[in-house]
C-alpha cells in the first residue's frame, strides 16, 4: 500500500487549445510512463485515447493515470476544455487534492478558464498555475500573471521567469533556487542545465524573486521577521512557507514554458510535489470511498471511485451507502488511458476502478455495511438542449434504448426521456457538440442506426404571480369511487430556486397519508407545465387546505386532484416561458468587428465588455441560445474563417411576451402534428 503522504491526486484544468493534453503527455514521458510521445495532430495521445477525441483533436472524457516523480505517486487527471464537457472537470475537481491550472501564454485567462477556476474554487481544491505555448508570437507572461489577479480573484505568484521570448524561448528563472535553467534536445533527448543567473538578467532576476520573498512572508510570520531584519531565507524555507500557503488557498504559485517544445514541465512536475497537497487520511479502519465516474463499453462496465479512509480490496463485498445495497468488488484496476493495470486493493488517497459494480452510480458512497458512512453527493447541471431519436428499423429499437441507458449512466449531464403524446425518445445535453458525440458512439460502440431530430432549445416555464386554487375530484364509477379535495397556493420564487412544497394545512382536513400523494400530483404536473409544456421551476407550492372521505379518497385519487389542481392554478399564476442565455466570447481581427457585433445584435444578443487582445478582439454577450444554432458556420462566413468563439450556459430569464406566445404556438402545433 502506498504511503498518502507520497500521493498526489492532481487534475489539469483549462479552456479548450491551451495544451492539456500535450502537457499530460510529456509528464507521461519525463516520468518514464511511456517511452514515446503522444502527439494531440497525430493522433498518437495515449490520455485522448476515444476515436472522436483523436479524430477531432479535442479532449472528451476525463482520462486517469498514475506517474513516479521523485519519490512521489501522482494520479492525473486529464479533463476536456471544452465546455460541453464541464460535467467530467465537476467530478474530477470533487476527487481531486490539486490542481494545475494551464494558461496560454497568448490567449491567458479565457472563458473556460473562469469557469474551471470557479469549479476548483467551489471544491476548495489548491492550484498552481503554469502558463503554457510561451514559444508563440504574442505570448506574455508577465500580462497573464496580471489576468489571474485581476479576472480570477487569484493570488498569483511567479517562481519562475521566462528566458526569452517567442521562437528565442529557451528556458527559465527559477526564482527560489535562484538560477538559470536552460533546456535543448541532444541526441533525442531533451536536457536541462542549471546555471548561475546571466548578468543581462540579474537585476530583474532580483526584483522578482523579492516580490517572491515578500508575497511568502506576508503568510508566513517566521519568514516575516527575517524579511523585516533584511535577512535572506533558505531554500528550503521559502518552499516550506509557499507549500503552507498553497495549501490553504492564499497563494497560486505560477510556472511557464512550451510543452510543445519539452521547456518547463520538470519544474512543473517539481512543484506538483513541493506545493500541492498529500490526501487526508480518515479513519484508516473505516472504508469511505466516493464513486465519481462511471464508463461501459461492450465488455465491462468500470466504476472510477476515490478512497478516503480504509481499504478497498478485490473480491470483497461492500455497501452502497447512497442506494442501500451491497455490491461485490469483482476487479480492482489502475487506470492508465484505457489500458487497466490489476490491482489487488486500493488504500486511503488513492484512485482506481472497479470491475464488478451492478447499482453504483456517479456520486455514490462506498463503504461497510457495519459503519455506512455518506459523503457529500455531486452537483451537476441541468441539460439546456435536446434532440429527437428515433431508431432505424425494430432491430435497432431495443439496441437504442440498451445503449441510450449505458450512455446516461455515464453521464450525469446527459438525460433520455420518452415522450407518451409523441411517442419519441428525446436526448438532452449541455449542447451540440455534446449530443453529436454521443450520437457518434451510439453508432460506432453499440452499432444503433438513428434518425435524430434538429436541435431543441430546453425552455422552462415559471409563474410571476401568486394564485390560489381550490379543486375538488369526485368520481363514481358504481363500486368506489374517488373523492379528494385540494387546496394550493402558488408562489414565484427567485431564478434557479428550484421548487419548494409546503404542508400549510391546519387541522385534519387532509390526513397525514395523503399529504405525500398532493406532493407527487404537484411534481407530476410540473414536469410537463400548462404553458407550452416545458419544466416548471421557481416555485413555492403551498397545500393550505381540503376535504376526504372515509371511503372514497385514496393516494390515487389525492394525486389526480393535486395534478388538476395545480395545472388551473398555474394558468391563474400568469405564466412566463424563460430561455437559457449564453454566455458568448467571440475574439475576431478588428476589420470584422463591426459585422460581429451587428451579428450578435441581429440574435437579441446584448453586448457586455469589449477589449483589445493580442489575438484581436474580444467581445463577450449575452446571447439566447436559442439564436445560436449554426452561429459557428456564420461567424467563419463573417470572418473569412478568422475568428473564434466559446459559449457556455450562463442562466435562464423571460422570453419577451410576443415571442414566447410565438414558441407557445409553434410548439402546440408541433406537439399536435407528432400526436396525429
Amino acid at each position: 500500500m502506498i504511503d498518502a503522504e507520497k500521493i498526489r491526486n492532481i487534475g489539469i484544468i483549462a479552456h479548450i487549445d491551451s495544451g492539456k493534453t500535450t502537457v499530460s503527455e510529456r509528464i507521461l514521458y519525463f516520468t518514464g510512463r511511456t517511452h514515446k510521445i503522444g502527439e494531440v495532430d497525430q493522433g498518437n495521445t495515449t490520455l485522448d485515447w476515444m476515436a472522436q477525441e483523436r479524430e477531432r483533436g479535442i479532449t472528451i472524457t476525463a482520462a486517469a493515470t498514475a506517474v513516479e516523480w521523485k519519490d512521489h505517486r501522482i494520479n492525473l487527471i486529464d479533463t476536456p476544455g471544452h465546455v460541453d464537457f464541464t460535467v467530467e472537470v465537476e467530478r474530477s475537481l470533487r476527487v481531486l487534492d490539486g490542481a494545475v491550472a494551464l494558461f496560454c501564454g497568448v490567449g491567458g485567462v479565457e472563458p473556460q478558464s473562469m469557469t474551471v477556476w470557479r469549479q476548483a474554487e467551489k471544491y476548495e481544491v489548491p492550484a498552481i498555475c503554469f502558463v503554457n505555448k510561451m514559444d508563440r508570437t504574442g505570448a506574455e507572461f508577465f500580462d497573464v500573471v496580471r489576468k489571474i489577479q485581476e479576472e480570477l480573484g487569484g493570488n498569483a505568484v511567479p517562481v519562475v521567469l521566462p528566458v526569452g521570448k517567442a521562437e528565442q524561448f529557451t528556458g527559465l528563472i527559477d526564482l527560489v533556487r535562484n538560477c538559470e535553467v536552460l533546456f535543448w534536445e541532444a541526441k533525442g533527448q531533451t536536457r536541462v542545465e542549471e546555471r548561475p543567473i546571466p548578468e543581462a538578467l540579474r537585476e530583474e532576476a532580483h526584483a522578482w524573486r523579492k516580490n517572491l520573498i515578500e508575497r511568502v512572508s506576508e503568510q508566513d510570520e517566521s519568514l516575516l521577521e527575517q524579511f523585516v531584519a533584511g535577512r535572506e531565507p533558505s531554500e528550503a524555507e521559502i518552499r516550506a512557507a509557499l507549500r503552507k500557503a498553497t495549501l490553504s488557498r492564499r497563494i497560486h504559485p505560477v510556472l511557464c514554458g512550451s510543452a510543445a517544445r519539452n521547456i518547463g514541465v520538470q519544474r512543473l512536475l517539481d512543484a506538483v510535489v513541493d506545493y500541492l497537497p498529500s490526501p487526508a487520511v480518515g479513519d484508516p479502519k473505516n472504508l469511505a470511498a466516493l464513486a465519481f465516474k462511471i464508463f461501459s463499453n461492450r465488455h465491462a462496465k468500470l466504476t472510477y471511485v476515490r478512497v478516503y479512509s480504509g481499504v478497498l480490496a478485490s473480491g470483497s463485498y461492500v455497501w452502497n451507502a447512497t442506494r442501500k445495497r451491497r455490491e461485490r468488488v469483482g476487479r480492482l484496476v489502475e487506470m492508465h488511458g484505457n489500458h487497466p493495470i490489476a490491482r489487488a486493493e486500493l488504500g486511503p488517497g488513492e484512485i482506481g476502478a472497479v470491475v464488478g459494480f451492478d447499482s453504483t452510480l456517479t456520486g455514490d458512497t462506498i463503504s461497510t455495511e457495519e459503519n455506512p458512512i455518506l459523503l457529500e453527493a455531486i452537483e451537476f447541471p441541468s441539460p439546456v438542449i435536446s434532440v429527437s431519436i428515433r431508431p432505424e428499423s425494430r432491430a435497432d429499437r431495443d439496441k437504442l434504448s440498451y445503449a441510450l441507458a449505458k450512455l446516461a449512466e455515464e453521464d450525469p449531464t446527459f438525460v433520455v426521456s420518452f415522450d407518451p403524446e409523441t411517442e419519441e425518445t428525446i436526448m438532452s445535453g449541455m449542447g451540440e457538440l455534446h449530443l453529436e458525440i454521443l450520437v457518434d458512439r451510439l453508432k460506432r460502440e453499440y452499432g444503433v442506426q438513428a434518425r435524430v431530430g434538429r436541435p431543441q432549445v430546453a425552455y422552462r416555464e415559471t409563474a410571476t404571480t401568486d394564485s390560489e386554487v381550490d379543486h375538488k375530484l369526485v368520481k363514481q364509477t358504481g363500486g368506489k369511487g374517488d373523492f379528494a379535495r385540494v387546496c394550493l397556493a402558488l408562489e414565484p420564487l427567485p431564478p434557479g430556486s428550484g421548487f419548494e412544497f409546503v404542508n400549510d394545512v391546519k387541522g385534519g382536513n387532509v390526513p397525514k397519508e395523503f399529504v405525500p400523494a398532493v406532493e407527487k400530483g404537484v411534481i407530476d404536473a410540473m414536469r410537463k407545465g400548462p404553458y407550452a409544456a416545458f419544466p416548471v421551476v421557481d416555485l413555492r407550492v403551498s397545500l393550505t387546505d381540503g376535504d376526504y372521505h372515509e371511503v372514497d379518497s385514496s393516494e390515487r385519487a389525492f394525486f389526480t386532484c393535486a395534478s388538476m389542481a395545480f395545472k388551473e392554478g398555474f394558468r391563474k399564476a400568469s405564466p412566463a416561458l424563460l430561455e437559457p442565455v449564453m454566455s458568448v466570447n467571440v475574439v475576431t481581427p478588428a476589420e470584422y468587428l463591426g459585422s460581429v457585433n451587428g451579428d450578435l445584435a441581429a440574435r437579441r444578443g446584448r453586448i457586455e465588455a469589449m477589449e483589445g487582445r493580442p489575438t484581436g478582439h474580444e467581445i463577450r454577450a449575452a446571447v439566447p441560445l436559442a439564436q445560436m444554432f449554426g452561429y459557428s458556420t456564420q461567424l467563419r462566413t463573417l470572418s473569412s474563417g478568422k475568428a473564434t468563439f466559446t459559449m457556455t450556459f450562463d442562466h435562464y430569464e423571460p422570453v419577451p411576451f410576443a415571442l414566447a406566445e410565438t414558441i407557445v404556438a409553434e410548439r402546440q402545433k408541433v406537439l399536435a402534428g407528432r400526436r396525429a
